[in-house]
C-alpha cells in the first residue's frame, strides 16, 4: 500500500458496506500487513495483537461479509480501548487513501480458531476489500454530524478550524459523536459525554474507542497544518457529565 497523507480522505471518507467477496492480491494483502505492524498507539506499552483474517474466520451475525477483517486484541490496561481506536483509525484513512472499502465491526465476533491466535482480549473488528459501492463521499453535506458547537467550546479561528472540522468528522458507534473537545487554539483536551445507564449497556465499550479515533483525526489534521502535535494525559481532570481521554499540544 502507498504511504500518504491522509488529511484530505477525512473530508470525503465513508463507512463502506458492501464488499465485492473476491480477495486483494497477495501483494497488497503483504502491504497491509507490514502497514499494520508499523501502526503508533496512543499509550505506549500497552500490548495489542492486530491479526488478517478472512470472512471464514467472522460470526457475522446478520451482516454483509467482507472479504477481509482486521481482529483487533488489547491488554486490558486504562486507556485500552481509546488506544485501539486511535491504531485502528490509521489503517481507516489509510485503506480509504488506497482506494480500499473498510467498515468498524461492533457486532460480528470472531471464531475461537481467530482467538486462540492471540493471549490478549478479543476487541473489535475492522472489514476491509474492494468496495462493491462509491468509495467516497463527493459532498462534505453527505456527512450527516453534529454542528461545531455542539462538540467544542474552543472558538473556531483560522489556524484551527479545519483541525476542529476533521475532529467534527470522525466516525463513531451509531453515529452517536459522543465526544467534546475544550480548551484553546493550542491545546485541546477530549472528553466524552458520560452515558446514561441504558445506553451504557449498549455504548461503554465504543464511546472511548471512538475517543481514539477522533484524537488521530485531530493528530492527523495538525500534522498537515504543519504543527507538532504532542499527547499528554493529564491527571485529576474532572468535567462534570464527562471523561477525559487526552490533551493534545499544537506546537507550531
Amino acid at each position: 500500500m502507498e504511504k500518504k497523507d491522509v488529511y484530505d480522505i477525512i473530508f470525503k471518507r465513508k463507512s463502506i458496506r458492501k464488499y465485492k467477496l473476491n480477495s486483494l492480491d497477495e501483494n497488497t494483502l503483504k502491504g497491509i500487513e507490514d502497514e499494520v505492524s508499523g501502526l503508533k498507539p496512543l499509550i505506549p506499552g500497552i500490548k495489542t495483537d492486530i491479526l488478517l483474517i478472512s470472512s471464514e474466520d467472522v460470526k457475522t451475525r446478520m451482516m454483509k461479509k467482507a472479504p477481509h477483517y482486521l481482529a483487533v486484541f488489547s491488554e486490558e490496561k486504562e486507556g485500552y480501548l481509546t488506544n485501539v481506536g486511535y491504531m485502528l483509525q490509521q489503517m481507516d484513512l489509510l485503506f480509504s487513501a488506497n482506494g480500499i472499502g473498510c467498515c468498524w465491526q461492533g457486532i460480528p465476533t470472531i471464531k475461537d480458531r481467530v482467538q486462540d491466535r492471540s493471549d490478549l482480549k478479543f476487541v473489535i473488528l475492522l472489514a476491509f476489500g474492494e468496495p462493491d459501492e462509491t468509495l467516497h463521499r463527493s459532498d462534505l453535506s453527505e456527512f450527516k454530524r453534529k454542528s461545531m458547537d455542539k462538540i467544542t467550546d474552543i472558538p473556531v479561528a483560522d489556524d484551527n478550524r479545519n483541525i476542529l472540522e476533521a475532529a467534527r468528522l470522525a466516525p463513531s458507534a451509531t453515529n452517536s459523536q459522543a465526544w467534546f473537545l475544550s480548551g484553546d487554539r493550542e491545546s485541546i483536551d477530549v472528553y466524552s459525554v458520560k452515558p446514561n445507564f441504558i445506553r451504557s449497556l449498549v455504548a461503554k465499550k465504543y464511546i472511548p474507542i471512538d475517543a481514539g479515533i477522533l484524537i488521530y483525526h485531530v493528530v492527523a489534521a495538525a500534522k498537515h497544518m504543519n504543527k507538532d502535535p504532542e499527547i499528554v494525559f493529564k491527571e485529576n481532570v474532572e468535567k462534570k457529565g464527562y471523561t477525559y481521554h487526552a490533551t493534545i499540544n499544537l506546537k507550531s
